[in-house]
């Protein structure tokens, strides 16, 4: 799909069920270094309820063509909307993951018009990024080059699901080394900002999330986003869609349910 920002490489899944083309799709945005194969534990039950679509950020090692630098984020919302268009989407579940979960966040607040709900997963853009989260990256980056038994407990100590997915283990190396991640800050949303958002809201973080403060965004956003769903899941970090797909599928699918 063409925008003014370059070419956006879309994944689309067709429904379950035949008659259920016509719901209002879901449309998915990975995180930070990664594409659209990170959603492989998702779209299996999303799709059971209609079409699916993942869309590979430009600036990150997908196969969208990275053209026109988006440094701001009014241009990557600009950049979304253009590529619901192209997709000829006018309402859209948006779903975003880590840095996806702040494009969704922006998009919200900057460009709401296409977006039925959004679901924002252990995403950034409601705090500053700490020194922890970037210690736990680099450690984890460290980790992918370890010895494979040595691997199943690092992951474990990390929370760090990658660790143990040879397949995404390999795109995160291979990304590593090959490609320079090109795109805008993940500034976080001021409390004024947020109050501006009024599209449904679900919040998923994992208890021992290094991004967020979970306890602190309970309480936090429901107070600034009136209605929002705001859910904490326990025995994970940064990656719940991943290390407990079975329970967050459930949920978001409750959450896109009440919505329609």
């Amino acid at each position: 799909m063409e925008t003014v920002f370059g070419t956006t490489h879309v994944y689309e899944w067709g429904p379950t069920h035949p008659a259920d083309e016509t719901r209002i799709p879901v449309v998915l945005v990975h995180g930070s270094g990664s594409n659209s194969s990170m959603w492989y534990p998702n779209v299996a039950a999303l799709r059971t309820r209609g079409p699916v679509y993942a869309l590979d950020t430009p600036g990150d090692p997908g196969r969208s063509v990275h053209r026109v630098p988006m440094h701001r984020p009014e241009r990557a919302a600009r950049w979304m909307d253009e590529a619901l268009a192209a997709l000829g989407l006018d309402r859209v579940h948006l779903i975003g993951s880590s840095y996806g979960g702040w494009l969704t966040l922006n998009q919200a607040h900057r460009r709401p018009g296409r977006l039925a709900s959004v679901t924002l997963l252990g995403p950034g853009g409601l705090e500053k990024v700490g020194l922890r989260f970037f210690v736990w990256i680099f450690v984890s980056l460290f980790a992918t080059s370890a010895p494979k038994p040595l691997r199943r407990h690092l992951a474990a100590w990390l929370d760090q699901p990658v660790l143990v997915i040879p397949e995404l283990r390999a795109m995160i190396r291979t990304g590593v080394r090959a490609f320079r991640i090109r795109r805008p800050a993940p500034l976080p949303l001021t409390d004024d900002e947020l109050r501006t958002i009024h599209t449904p809201l679900h919040l998923l973080m994992g208890r021992r999330s290094l991004l967020v403060h979970p306890k602190r965004q309970l309480a936090r956003v429901p107070s600034l986003v009136p209605g929002a769903r705001v859910e904490i899941v326990p025995a994970t970090g940064h990656g719940p869609q991943i290390d407990h797909a079975d329970a967050v599928n459930e949920r978001m699918l409750d959450f896109i349910g009440s919505v329609d």
